[in-house]
């Protein structure tokens, strides 16, 4: 029999959000549902939460998605294309790159891998030319050992300078050849750093040597129209069937090429969430002198190593954080008395009745042979995919197997391992979905275990109390042959716990349901028709996952901060126009995502209190509706790059200044007078008068306005008095962009261009002289 074969439709990444750390990708997948209504999904990544994937129907509301399960297969590549290792090419190959030709990830680590090895051949080589040299420079003439009679003898000078000479031709020889070797050194390892830069900025979107691996979406549609027979009617009246020859035999053409089997064309929306992006604000604002508008243009700065390049598609921006709670906390009442609310539900539910006479006939038949037969199938263990069907809350087991002929067993003794066929007067087992039937009396016959199982048990997810025992009875008594009596049954086995108060709480991984697995008729004991979590996390999938969310600590450009940092207490999603690509490398990848207009007008500012010096700022007005996120702004004026700055967090309708640096076109000078007197009847109050006199001088060859800030002093008691004497305002009265310490005044004066203004002020203190210090009353 011809099983049918798999449906697969190819998917495409269409846009992505992407949050303060982590994106949630969007894809999109066209195909025809077969009359099954199931259907993979192919293209995600490895880096993919499988708890996070969703799928909708797009324009046909009639179905909807059943199911959506996440699996990944792994399997040895069945031809693999050598990919040449590309040569470097020369910039008259092409003029704008002059680099090396573009390689894949393939191509890069065999490149580095051949560098490697060449490096490591040139530092041998240089290590053993140095060899040399030392061996040549150890060259001494040595005299022979003169015995006790025989006379001295003369040095031979000539032979000396000879060998003098051969070790200088010879380190000459040497040294040139270790300074040609020193370059190759430094030659290979300059190519090994380039390399293996190249290699670490390569594109984790590509498949790992020797090894196919796909990770898809197992979907199952409900509300799939039935197949509908084509054909032309027949005239029944007069059987006139010649006509319709052509027609008869007509069907659709399905899009997974089966024959006979018409489908219904839709369109999948796929949506998942993956780690590994993170992104920053940047800006540049673009304004001319004298203008009292500006452009100013937002830019992310998105890097992301999830896997998978994003290649032609939507990018939006979100500040939230993807991770955060949405639950709401609940208060509850205290309630004294005997009546209590009822508990919550856990989300368990007890096994069906008569589950354990599930698999009476498949126990009825005998052991399965060694060896599949053509006469009789192997028995397997299902799958999940075979027999389970995910929806809100519960699972459909599947159906009772067919009963099969019983056999009279053969004499002997009942081997340990091989299941109790049933007798052929037997009554017919419980059927699958009736009532519990009520516990034999002792000594009367026994009846099978009941299906409930506690969590902490290996039997499932909970249990009546006094199941246990009479579960381990019955097991005892099946490797025995036997079913045994009650009485020796509650002599073997130990007294039951008590059961815990209230229903049973299951752990998260049992209440999972889509990741729960049916055990089939071939497994053994309790674990036979019942759902148990199925196998661990993949490992390497979990390794993906740990490399991708490494882009987190990436430093950040100058100036930026990250947007939950900024952002405080509000959330928004800025959506970019156009169409971007952000390959998977994990660096910093500029996309432009809108412009926003912008009021703004140039003042400077002075402290000269502090620093006679004046500064050139911006007072920026954010009339629109959208805020601001704090980073770095590239500041041009008069298509002049000015400045890199940083940009405060601007929100809807705020007013905030930004330092452009100092301007020396304006000067300013302070100088300051203090007098000292006394008043009162009886001059018990000193007085202390304070004149500051600020001159300033515009040699910009254009008008300008300077705010300059002075201070005055502030006090806590009620006797001490200040009196102010000038004409400065207070920053509640002015209506600033900013905030003020106490006691902060404000001058704001405009400087024609080439023009000077002096500012006079002043202030006096009075202090009783019962609360004046000796020499105390000093001012600078």
């Amino acid at each position: 029999m011809a099983t049918e074969r798999e449906v697969r439709w190819g998917s495409t990444l269409d846009g992505v959000v992407v949050y303060a750390e982590g994106a949630l990708c969007r894809r999109l997948a066209t195909g025809t549902v077969p009359p099954d209504g199931r259907v993979r999904v192919t293209g995600l990544p490895r880096s993919v939460d499988p708890e996070s994937v969703r799928a909708r129907v797009l324009g046909a509301p009639a179905i909807r998605v059943t199911e959506a399960r996440v699996e990944t297969v792994s399997e040895p590549a069945a031809e693999l294309a050598s990919e040449p290792v590309s040569e470097p090419a020369s910039a008259s190959d092409d003029p704008d790159v002059g680099g090396s030709a573009p390689m894949g990830p393939e191509s890069l680590r065999r490149e580095v891998e051949r560098l490697r090895h060449a490096h490591a051949a040139a530092q041998r080589r240089r290590d053993r030319q140095r060899g040399l040299i030392e061996e040549i420079a150890g060259l001494r003439p040595v005299p022979p050992e003169r015995n006790p009679e025989d006379p001295h003898r003369r040095t031979p000078v000539d032979a000396w300078l000879e060998l003098a000479e051969f070790v200088d031709d010879r380190l000459a020889g040497l040294h040139a050849r270790l300074v040609a070797l020193d370059e190759e050194l430094r030659s290979a390892a300059h190519e090994l750093a380039v390399a293996s830069d190249r290699l670490a900025r390569a594109s984790t979107d590509a498949p790992t040597a020797h090894v196919d691996t796909t990770v898809s979406v197992l979907l199952a549609f409900d509300g799939v129209p039935e197949p509908v027979d084509v054909r032309e009617p027949v005239d029944v009246r007069t059987g006139d069937e010649d006509a319709h020859d052509g027609a008869r035999g007509a069907h659709h053409a399905t899009g997974d090429g089966t024959d006979g089997a018409p489908g219904v064309e839709v369109r999948v929306e796929l949506e998942y969430c993956v780690p590994g992006a993170v992104w920053v604000p940047t800006y540049r604002l673009s304004h001319r002198r004298g203008e009292a508008q500006g452009r100013l243009t937002l830019r992310a700065a998105i890097a992301q190593r999830t896997g998978e390049d994003w290649t032609g598609v939507r990018i939006a921006l979100a500040t939230a954080d993807l991770r955060r709670r949405t639950d709401l906390p609940r208060l509850r009442s205290l309630r004294i008395g005997r009546r209590q609310p009822a508990p919550a539900p856990s989300g368990w539910r007890e096994p069906p009745a008569g589950l354990g006479d599930l698999f009476a006939g498949y126990d009825a038949a005998g052991p399965a042979p060694a060896a599949p037969t053509a006469g009789r199938p192997r028995p397997r263990r299902s799958r999940p995919s075979d027999h389970t069907t995910t929806t809100g809350s519960a699972v459909a087991p599947p159906p009772p197997p067919a009963p099969a002929a019983v056999s009279a067993p053969a004499p002997g003794p009942v081997p340990a391992s091989a299941p109790v066929p049933l007798p052929p007067a037997a009554p017919m087992p419980q059927a699958y979905g009736a009532a519990p039937q009520p516990l034999a009396a002792p000594g009367g016959p026994s009846r099978p275990a009941p299906a409930g199982a506690a969590p902490g048990s290996p039997d499932g997810f909970a249990a009546r109390p006094g199941g246990e025992a009479f579960r381990r009875s019955r097991s005892a008594g099946a490797r025995a042959g036997a079913l045994p009596s009650a009485p020796a049954a509650s002599a073997a086995a130990p007294p039951p716990p008590a059961p815990l108060p209230g229903p049973p709480q299951p752990s998260g991984a049992e209440l999972d349901y889509a990741s729960l697995v049916l055990s089939g008729p071939a497994e053994q004991g309790a674990h036979r028709g019942r759902l148990f979590p199925g196998a661990a996390p993949d490992p390497v999938a979990a390794e993906h996952r740990r490399l991708a969310r490494a882009v987190a600590s990436l430093p950040l450009p100058g100036h930026a901060v990250r947007p939950r940092e900024s952002a405080g207490s509000f959330d928004h999603r800025f959506d970019a126009p156009a169409r971007a690509d952000v390959p998977s490398d994990g660096t910093w990848h500029t996309v432009t995502v809108s412009e926003i207009p912008l009021g703004l007008h140039a003042e400077h500012l002075c402290v000269p209190s502090v620093e006679q010096t004046v500064y050139a700022t911006l007072v920026l007005t954010n009339a629109t509706d959208r805020p601001l996120l704090a980073g770095p702004v590239e500041v041009t004026v008069d298509d002049a790059y000015l400045l890199t700055a940083a940009l405060p967090t601007l929100a809807p309708g705020g007013v905030r200044r930004i330092g452009l640096g100092p301007d020396e076109g304006i000067r300013v000078t302070r100088r300051t007078h203090l007098q000292e007197s006394t008043a009162g009847l009886r001059n018990n109050t000193t007085v202390l008068a304070h004149t500051v006199h600020v001159e300033l001088a515009n040699h910009l060859p254009l008008p300008v306005t300077v705010e300059v800030r002075e201070r005055v002093p502030v006090t806590t008691e009620p006797d001490v008095r200040i009196d102010e004497r000038s004409d400065w305002t207070t920053p509640e009265e002015d209506g600033g962009p900013e905030e003020h310490a106490e006691g902060t005044r404000l001058w704001r004066v405009e400087l024609p261009a080439g023009g000077t203004t002096a500012l006079d002020g002043g202030y006096e203190i009075r202090i009783p002289t019962g609360k004046a210090l000796v020499g105390g009353n000093r001012r600078s």
